[in-house]
């Protein structure tokens, strides 16, 4: 079993900053790809970002540029950068993680932008 504990979500005005946090515990090494999605009110659930075991990124058109996506092996924790922060950022994001055999998610972590 794999734990994902998110932080770092926060009311920000529009084109302010924020980095997320998720820390991952319980079976590290089963894990390969982590990911940041997040869901608004009345929407589906979309991707933001993903960083895989190699490193290997990938964004959401919607936030290249904008949004960084990194990972500490050392400390189990995979972060998101959100920089020029939109009003359509507005959202629950989640982390998650990817296994062999299945997909964690974490609990959320509200983003609020002001405009």
């Amino acid at each position: 079993q794999v734990q994902l504990v998110e932080s770092g979500g926060a009311l920000v005005q529009a084109g302010g900053s924020l980095r997320l946090s998720c820390v991952a515990s319980g079976s590290i090494s089963s894990i390969k790809d982590m990911g940041w999605y997040r869901q608004a009110p009345g929407k589906q659930r979309e991707l933001v970002a993903t960083i895989t075991s190699s490193s290997r990124t990938n964004y959401a058109d919607s936030v290249k540029g904008r949004f960084t996506i990194s990972r500490d092996r050392a400390k189990n924790t995979v972060y998101l950068q959100m920089n020029s922060l939109k009003f359509e950022d507005t959202a629950v994001y989640y982390c998650n993680a990817v296994t062999v055999v299945y997909v964690h998610w974490g609990q959320g972590t509200q983003v609020t932008v002001s405009s």
